[in-house]
């Protein structure tokens, strides 16, 4: 990547840049090949962030479909870890996995259920046969405690494993279905949409070497890491993070020794490879010593997390695309790269981290505000959906992490925090699911690429021009949805 002009001396946010378009032999959109520069063996380059109201099964289920990868916050407890990883390898590589409830389930809990998936439906089972589906149309103006065999609809498309994705969207389109489920031997797999059946033409999933969703782990600094980063490379994770919101201190580098220990000791053995990813640091010199105490990926960012209190608090961070340049330059220089962590909110952002080098982007806030998410829906006065989010450092953050210390100990830690306790992330009307983004996400990075000439993001990074804008320049880009 070159500055366009000469490079400014104060550092620059994603809203302080843009791209340059340049002559392009790439004829179009699909001939991009997005698969991450990080080595890990996504096929996007998209990571969500260990957060405890972001990143669970669900999440972690989705995007391994369309390519990325979750990881799994530090607070969860390593039983429940290894659970959630195990229910994400047993999950089907190409269907979505079905809310199901017993014929007996009351109209209510099937209502209640069903958002926590975006295809809009719960299939009703009796020993893992599908017998029907029921949908919010079927329940509507229905005693919220008859069962759902009373109101379930009979009307469904079931196929088998070797009908195609184009097969399955053109006989859901004749019968004017939205859902197909997805049977063998008399066993529900899973379901496919008409839009999972495009999206799984135009997305690769992220696989282990045995076929496998991909999933990551995170363990904090304190306590014995050792113990926990075991447990959860014991649990099969694929990406194991040490994280900490200030990553570049001695405590962080002497964990991440023992945890380096521990995967090397484990995976020589298993015969497997677990990325170790290490962080958060915003400068060449934070780069080169997780690198030096074994990171293969450094995590860079500090305070531009939309649930970020500690620029404000402490006066201590750095404008994020600076960073992000600054530390992919340092990191590939060692044969490494690193995570952009925090700061994007639309499209163009993700495209200019990745500009600036970075092999995998991470996002937090803005996935939080899907069907995915951990957190429960809830519908405001206007009746608008929402779920909550909080940061990692926030009071209820280290409330939860602190959970097993004294009542005196939890109070007093509550008394620091960095980050909001209750954010409300609203969900787009029209684009409710992790997936919808992720849609908007690639398509902007694939027409950026196109037009800055790149068939992969290698080149994306090396042929990229960027130049420096004003905030007016910034606002003339912005779309207008009414007059002015």
């Amino acid at each position: 990547m070159r500055f366009l002009k000469e490079l400014p001396p104060y550092d620059l946010t994603y809203s302080d840049v843009f791209m340059v378009p340049r002559r392009s032999a790439v004829g179009s959109r699909l001939d991009v090949d997005l698969t991450s520069t990080d080595g890990i063996g996504t096929t996007l380059p998209i990571v969500v962030a260990n957060m405890t109201a972001i990143s669970g099964r669900r999440m972690a289920e989705t995007v391994a479909r369309r390519g990325g990868i979750a990881i799994l916050p530090q607070d969860i407890p390593a039983d429940v870890v290894a659970e959630v990883v195990g229910k994400v390898k047993r999950s089907h590589p190409v269907y979505d996995t079905a809310v199901s409830v017993s014929p007996h389930t009351t109209v209510g809990e099937a209502l209640s259920l069903i958002p926590k998936r975006a295809h809009g439906l719960a299939v009703v089972i009796e020993n893992g046969k599908p017998l029907g589906t029921v949908s919010e149309t079927e329940a509507a103006g229905v005693d919220r405690f008859a069962q759902v065999h009373t109101v379930m609809s009979g009307d469904v498309l079931t196929t088998t494993p070797e009908s195609s994705p184009t097969e399955i969207f053109e006989e859901l389109t004749h019968r004017h279905l939205e859902v197909a489920l997805l049977v063998e031997n008399g066993k529900l797999l899973g379901v496919m949409t008409r839009k999972h059946a495009l999206r799984s033409t135009l997305y690769n999933p992220a696989l282990d070497s045995d076929g496998r969703l991909m999933i990551g782990a995170a363990v904090g600094i304190n306590g014995d890491v050792a113990i926990r980063a075991e447990a959860l490379l014991d649990a099969g994770i694929d990406v194991l993070v040490v994280d900490t919101a200030h990553g570049h201190q001695d405590r962080m580098l002497e964990s991440l020794k023992a945890v380096r220990e521990v995967r090397d000791r484990l995976t020589d053995t298993q015969g497997r490879r677990v990325t170790l990813v290490a962080g958060n640091v915003v400068s060449a010199d934070g780069v080169n010593d997780l690198v030096g105490a074994g990171a293969d990926v450094v995590k860079v960012g500090v305070g531009p997390g939309a649930m970020c209190t500690t620029r404000m608090m402490t006066g201590v961070g750095r404008p994020q695309f600076s960073a992000v340049l600054e530390c992919a330059e340092a990191a590939r220089a060692v044969g490494r790269s690193i995570w952009a962590d925090g700061g994007v909110r639309h499209p163009r952002d993700v495209a200019l981290a990745l500009a600036a080098g970075a092999g995998s982007v991470m996002i937090g806030s803005w996935f939080a505000g899907t069907y995915e998410s951990t957190g429960n829906l809830m519908i405001d006065a206007e009746g608008r959906m929402y779920k909550e989010s909080y940061g990692m450092a926030s009071a209820r953050a280290v409330k939860l992490r602190t959970k097993d210390s004294s009542g005196f100990d939890r109070a007093r830690a509550g008394l620091f925090e960095e980050g909001i306790s209750t954010g409300r992330m609203y969900l787009d009307p029209e684009r409710p699911s992790v997936e919808d983004l992720i849609d908007s996400i690639v398509a902007g990075l694939r027409s950026s690429c196109t037009y800055v000439g790149a068939s992969n993001l290698e080149e994306f990074h090396d042929f990229a021009v960027v130049g420096v804008q004003s905030s007016s320049g910034y606002d003339e880009g912005q779309p207008q949805h009414v007059n002015w």
